[in-house]
């Protein structure tokens, strides 16, 4: 039903905990597409044997090159990219499903409700590593949350049609190796005419906290600076005044264009002077 685009770089007990649930959890059958950067820690060998469609690198490409290379790799109507250190609630494709059933075109961006023991959506201390992880405290907290959908874009995991993906082309590499990735591909995907971005409520998923950006080997790129020079304003501005996403507010329908106040004049002003600061400089 869907195609679940995951990269990976060597998180192995995080992977095969995210495919588990992925193979216990889900309703239909799915496509599960990986890229591998270096695998050392036996993740290619874990890949192979299970039979997973999958491409390689012997290097860690960044999320957006990984995500490209894979991407050429998809076979069905929806994509839904996540992370490797994530563990999906049960039934959590159903309820994407229904979700898509009560749109009329594909212009939407559904994302889940991430569960953390920290920085969450919502949080809860289900445990910080594979090893730990509680599994019936998880279930019993989503079978008995009762949560709203939220407004805006939460990030992964999310879901597009496969068309309005391609259209926008996906993440962008100019963000590799992935900060600001996400509010790009939401910016894209406005500027493309999307107005539901919808959290779901019940499309919970257990993140364990970027397990790969974590790693003291990981060099990061300025993401917030990046997305600025492109736009003229930064992720948090985009994220406060279109996507309406700060505040954990009550999704109610499609968004509007933002219409100027002085909050937003201000915000933006600011915005302007760092982005001809960086231009100059």
């Amino acid at each position: 039903m869907f195609s679940i685009l995951i990269p990976t770089f060597n998180n192995l007990n995080y992977l095969k905990l995210l495919t588990k649930s992925i193979k216990e959890n889900s309703t239909y059958n799915h496509q599960v597409i990986l890229h591998v950067s270096d695998g050392s820690d036996g993740t290619h060998n874990f890949v192979k044997e299970n039979n997973y469609k999958y491409t390689f690198s012997e290097n860690n490409i960044g999320l957006c090159s990984a995500i490209k290379k894979i991407s050429k790799l998809i076979q069905n109507e929806y994509i839904l990219y996540a992370h490797d250190d994530m563990y999906f609630c049960k039934n959590w494709d159903q309820y994407l499903k229904e979700a898509i059933e009560k749109e009329n075109n594909n212009l939407f961006y559904f994302s889940g409700t991430n569960i953390s023991h920290k920085d969450g959506i919502l949080n809860l201390d289900c445990g910080d590593t594979p090893e730990n992880f509680n599994q019936i405290k998880f279930d019993k907290f989503c079978n008995k949350d009762k949560s709203p959908d939220l407004q805006g874009s939460h990030w992964a995991p999310h879901l597009v049609h496969v068309d309005l993906w391609n259209k926008v082309e996906g993440f962008s590499l100019e963000f590799d190796p992935g900060d600001g990735s996400d509010p790009d591909l939401c910016m894209k995907l406005w500027n493309h005419g999307v107005r539901t971005f919808k959290c779901l409520s019940k499309f919970k998923v257990y993140h364990f906290g970027s397990a790969t950006t974590r790693k003291r080997n990981i060099i990061k790129n300025n993401g917030t600076k990046i997305f600025l020079l492109k736009y003229g304003f930064n992720p948090r501005f985009f994220r406060k005044y279109y996507l309406k996403g700060d505040d954990k507010i009550e999704f109610t329908g499609p968004l509007k264009t933002p219409k100027m106040n002085l909050n937003m004049f201000v915000s933006l002003f600011i915005n302007k002077l760092k982005y001809f600061y960086y231009k100059i400089f």
